[in-house]
């Protein structure tokens, strides 16, 4: 309902969540129930880019305004031009890029690394970070004037722990798109295998739980029950071992 109602304004969203809770499908969804739809949806994992990489990444570079600039890049910013930027993991982003983050959110100009003049970008932000802003703020690590701009409307993602009653349907889900992706049948799972995913603790979230669905559709028989969930569960959460008779793939039919 949150998504619905912020998804067609121009207001700035902040994403939270612990890893794999699906950050990246919310901001996606943002895109496309917004009237920005048509346009390019651009994302850039803040703690994927070493720091020295960032600025040219975010904002582009001319030609030969560094060693190994061969050639005019245009940056994430730019590539987002009228339609959605998000930038996962706002929290990890070096503070000398925040405040040049904090210029394009108030007036609309990017510069890129060599240029002589700024360059004016119409793109809405919308952030994503698995930590507590208002914790960085205080200790230092994240400007309060950006953090004012980005967390304008926070939208809370559930962990998976959180939401056990919606693991049904999430397996369900998943076991048609990992079968439809390889070519199996779809198979069923007993209410006892639902009962024991259900008492896992899902560290990884639901990204953890479509990876777990698959392992268990190439460990499974005719029915995924107990035992198998067992057997696909992490070392630490499961008594058994897979059976390396079962590791051979699945015979599941056309």
């Amino acid at each position: 309902a949150q998504i619905e109602r912020v998804a067609a304004s121009e207001s700035r969203i902040c994403i939270y969540g612990e890893t794999g809770t699906g950050k990246e499908l919310v901001a996606r969804t943002l895109h496309e129930k917004s009237h920005r739809a048509a346009g390019p949806f651009v994302t850039l994992n803040c703690a994927a880019v070493p720091a020295e990489l960032i600025e040219s990444e975010l904002f582009g570079h001319e030609k030969g305004s560094f060693t190994g600039a061969a050639q005019r890049h245009a940056g994430k910013c730019e590539q987002a031009h009228r339609g959605t930027l998000f930038l996962d993991e706002i929290g990890d982003m070096p503070p000398a890029m925040q405040a040049k983050l904090l210029r394009v959110l108030e007036e609309g100009e990017i510069e890129r690394i060599g240029a002589d003049k700024p360059t004016t970008v119409d793109v809405r932000v919308v952030v994503a970070t698995h930590r507590n802003l208002e914790q960085l703020v205080e200790s230092g690590g994240f400007r309060r004037d950006l953090y004012h701009r980005v967390v304008v409307f926070p939208v809370e993602l559930p962990t998976l722990r959180q939401r056990s009653e919606d693991l049904p349907a999430l397996v369900e889900h998943f076991v048609r798109q990992v079968s439809a992706q390889n070519g199996w049948k779809p198979i069923p799972f007993t209410d006892s295998a639902i009962d024991k995913l259900k008492r896992y603790a899902w560290p990884g979230n639901i990204r953890e739980l479509r990876n777990v669905v698959e392992r268990l559709l190439l460990l499974a028989g005719a029915v995924v029950d107990a035992e198998t969930v067992e057997l696909a569960l992490p070392a630490g959460h499961s008594s058994g071992k897979a059976s390396t008779a079962n590791l051979h793939g699945p015979d599941h039919g056309g």
